[in-house]
């Protein structure tokens, strides 16, 4: 395996980590205050998504930056693809989706894609 491959694979697999980590951070950040009361636990579970969403996140843009991609742009846009996905999932919103909501949601993130491939050769 070539040393580009090897950057881009970690690159890959800690932005999922990043975006599923802000996804559980994200879902249970909604279920902190129950009727205006703080859910320790939520908190917790929250707090802890969000550390290991913001630590691999500065992992993936130092990874980026390896493969000689600075562009804000095209480090964020891996992340919101995947942290968008992630909560839809892990809550599991996307069950309860019509059919319209789901192609929408797949011409969301086909249109994130396309970004960021159009970002990262502008």
């Amino acid at each position: 395996m070539t040393r580009q491959l090897v950057i881009g694979a970690a690159c890959v697999g800690l932005t999922l980590a990043s975006g599923i980590g802000d996804s559980y951070g994200f879902i249970h950040a909604t279920q902190a205050w129950n009727g205006g009361t703080l859910v320790g636990s939520e908190l917790a579970r929250s707090a802890f998504g969000f550390t290991v969403g913001i630590a691999t996140y500065w992992l993936v843009v130092r990874c980026l930056e390896a493969l000689g991609i600075q562009s804000v742009t095209v480090q964020t846009l891996g992340w919101f693809a995947v942290t968008i996905v992630g909560v839809a999932l892990v809550s599991g919103d996307i069950a309860r989706w019509s059919p319209i909501d789901k192609a929408i949601g797949v011409a969301v993130v086909a249109g994130v894609g396309w970004l960021l491939v159009d970002a990262g050769t502008a």
